[in-house]
């Protein structure tokens, strides 16, 4: 209980939702059920957690986050609003199905037939680069999700805030919907909080898209379960070229820059996989504990048996292996650029195996771009719509700086500075950890 009550009572973390004014209008919804503000989802979600902030509920508040859903009050007039969206960042499974979600709701369930697209990101909100808005209709979005990538396009970087709201001043926009990642967000709470300064009705709604799942106080974002489908192939390309040619070993580098949710779950939906490397794990390449002496203790173990491996690797993970001279860069977005651990790693495996007159064949695989560029399938596609259908119902009744989040299977909103707060990150010592590392059997050849 320590790191809740230590959180709360350093006023580090606030639930409390904003808004641009009292929703004093009856929504036009019919035959739904309407959320009250006061109907909450609990944060801590162990039984003995709870009871510990009930016993010392008079200093100490039951952390919880607002439910999502329609309110039976809204703040604007749906035949006066005019609504826009965003997409930031890099691509992702799902943005068509959101913005068609967002597009459908706010259209077919509230009547609002102002909706505007805003191209390539922040970047559409500054007239100098002169990209003109999108009028997007429900005709328009109509076949959008059957199609990867944005037909809005998509940019990363900071954009100046004042000129961006003053884009939006002059569209005379009520709402803006920002679907993106933590850059994306935090950019976002900017926008909400000059907008705060000055008075302006305009309400700011984030939708989260990180394809990595790291989002802090978010359970699930949209792309993740669609990259695991895309990813599960690869493996088993690499599975393929492993067992087809002696001592072969396919090295699969995949998605995760802080956090390895998505190297962790593809290994345990292809369950091929034997080596699995993620950012929250420190790893050694060289030594009697290090990856490449028990490559080689699995090589020999499977001697008489196609003896083969596959090694999964976060993009994130081993950067403090990757020793050089060159400058700290960062993308647009602020991030801190990447060393390529893949091809370090694949370098280090032909350079180690050479020098002990060892015969490997390394398969190398980087199906980044191809993964995130495909459709959201099956169940992801529909929690885009429903992330979709829970923004609107959060703008129309006027709340903002928030993002829509998923909690313990419900839909919460979520302030923006508590989602960007930190990176959500795999626990080691997490029941899906202590899976992966059952599946893979590693520890049988390494120790960590």
């Amino acid at each position: 209980m320590q790191p809740y009550t230590a959180l709360l009572e350093n006023k580090k973390i606030d639930f409390s939702i904003k808004t641009v004014g009292k929703p004093t209008l009856n929504s036009p919804l019919k035959d739904c059920v309407f959320i009250k503000d006061s109907q909450k989802i609990c944060w801590p979600t162990k039984t003995e957690d709870i009871n510990a902030f009930l016993k010392e509920r008079k200093t100490i508040p039951v952390p919880a986050f607002q439910q999502a859903g329609p309110r039976e009050k809204i703040f604007y007039d749906p035949s006066w609003t005019r609504a826009a969206i965003v997409t930031c960042g890099g691509l992702c499974p799902g943005l068509n199905d959101v913005i068609k979600g967002i597009v459908n709701t706010l259209s077919q369930e509230y009547g609002v037939k102002n909706i505007f697209g805003i191209r390539y990101g922040y970047r559409g909100l500054i007239p100098s680069y002169g990209y003109e808005p999108l009028n997007l209709t429900p005709e328009m979005v109509d076949g959008i999700h059957e199609n990867a990538g944005t037909i809005l396009g998509a940019s990363r970087g900071q954009q100046d805030t004042l000129k961006m709201i003053e884009s939006l001043r002059r569209l005379n926009i009520s709402m803006l919907f920002c679907i993106g990642g933590d850059g994306t967000l935090r950019c976002a709470g900017e926008i909400a909080d000059e907008i705060k300064k000055q008075k302006l009705p305009i309400s700011i709604i984030g939708i989260p898209k990180t394809i990595d799942n790291d989002l802090n106080f978010i359970d699930r974002t949209f792309g993740f379960e669609t990259a695991i489908y895309a990813a599960a192939p690869v493996i088993s390309c690499a599975h393929d070229e492993a067992k087809g040619a002696h001592n072969g070993i396919g090295l699969v580098k995949l998605m995760g820059r802080d956090s390895g949710f998505i190297a962790a779950q593809t290994s345990l939906a292809n369950s091929y996989v034997n080596f699995c490397l993620i950012p929250e794990t420190n790893f050694e390449m060289d030594g009697e504990n290090g990856l490449l002496k028990a490559l080689e203790k699995r090589l020999k173990a499977k001697a008489k048996n196609q003896p083969h491996a596959v090694v999964v690797v976060a993009e994130g993970a081993g950067q403090n292996l990757i020793k050089d001279d060159s400058p700290i860069q960062n993308d647009a977005s602020g991030n801190i650029k990447k060393k390529d651990i893949g091809v370090f790693i694949k370098d280090k495996i032909n350079k180690y195996f050479s020098e002990k007159s060892i015969d490997v064949s390394v398969k190398y695989f980087d199906p980044s771009y191809m993964i995130r560029s495909v459709p959201a399938r099956g169940t992801d596609a529909v929690f885009c719509y429903m992330l979709a259908h829970n923004a609107v119902h959060a703008a129309m009744a006027g709340k903002t700086n928030m993002v829509v989040g998923h909690w313990n299977s419900y839909f919460t909103h979520v302030p923006i500075k508590l989602a960007t707060m930190k990176r959500r990150k795999v626990n080691i010592k997490s029941p899906l950890w202590q899976a992966v590392l059952a599946s893979t059997r590693q520890s049988e050849y390494w120790q960590e």
